[in-house]
């Protein structure tokens, strides 16, 4: 049986008018099954131009928006908090200000969640100047027992892609406040939660790499929001202590190597590109036809 669901959508100050409107509109009007309600969320206060985009979607969209303010910027984390208290439906859907989700995306995802599901992902293709400038793919593991492997690790979803049970989420304490890891930090204890778990492999949303996004993946903010968040994993056994001092050495180190290095190594192990993804994504064709 079809339920209803939610869209969450949070925008700050730095987002840009024609990105968030692109987002909007490939995760509501343009979709093959609409979300119900959508809750946008203004993280504290925006350009005048933002504004007015904001108040345009707001007015055009074929879908009821919940518009909530927070009157300073409180960061991603109590953002999305939240937006999932303001929701009317127990589905709620994750949508990133500049990237762009496939028209099919919540046709094929919601009957995972319909079916027993409390969390479901989904694989990614990164983008950079428009749609047709694909840059790499990120494909998340599928099956529960290589999703909850993985996450001793990394992050085993693709955040902008996806789906879950408000109430599973709720079960395990919400985002709460660990910027920049927000979303691992969730589904971490999600999965610790005993949250069933799945991902669908190809991609169904489009995800925005512009300029620095390799210098942003890295340097000492990030690093201390990467050991806050290994603390965290190891403090609630999630991690074993040997796990801990692994992903230390291997995901701190990664924050601190040069761009130059970063690059080659996120394009190696987590989102191939250039004549490898050509290759994944003609065999996919290949596949479907």
């Amino acid at each position: 049986m079809s339920e209803q669901f939610a869209l969450l959508l949070t925008v700050y100050g730095g987002d840009q008018p024609d990105h968030v409107r692109a987002a909007f509109r490939s995760a509501v009007p343009q979709q093959t099954r609409r979300p119900d309600q959508v809750i946008l969320v203004q993280d504290g206060p925006v350009p005048s131009e933002l504004a007015g985009c904001l108040a345009e979607l707001r007015t055009s969209s074929p879908v009821e928006v919940t518009f909530l303010t927070l009157n300073h910027n409180a960061g991603l984390g109590p953002a999305l908090d939240a937006g999932l208290a303001a929701s009317r439906h127990d589905i709620v859907a994750r949508m990133d200000a500049d990237d762009v989700s496939m028209p099919q995306r919540f046709e094929v995802q919601l009957p995972l969640i319909e079916s027993g599901a409390d969390l479901v992902g989904a694989g990614l293709l990164e983008f950079g100047t428009d749609l047709d400038d694909i840059r790499g793919r990120r494909t998340p593991p599928e099956r529960p027992s290589d999703i909850a492997r993985y996450a001793r690790l990394h992050d085993p979803f693709n955040h902008p892609t996806v789906v879950y049970r408000r109430s599973a989420v709720v079960a395990a304490g919400g985002y709460g406040d660990v910027p920049l890891m927000e979303d691992y930090w969730l589904f971490a204890r999600m999965i610790a939660n005993g949250a069933k778990v799945a991902n669908i492999p190809e991609p169904l949303v489009y995800y925005r790499v512009g300029e620095g996004a390799f210098e942003r993946r890295g340097g000492r903010a990030l690093l201390r929001s990467e050991l806050r968040l290994q603390r965290k994993l190891l403090r609630c056994g999630f991690t074993s202590r040997a796990q801990y001092i692994r992903n230390v050495t291997i995901r701190g180190g990664y924050r601190l190597v040069p761009t130059w290095l970063r690059r080659p190594i996120y394009r190696q192990f987590v989102a191939p590109h250039g004549a490898r993804l050509n290759r994944t994504v003609a065999a996919d064709s290949e596949g479907s036809s």
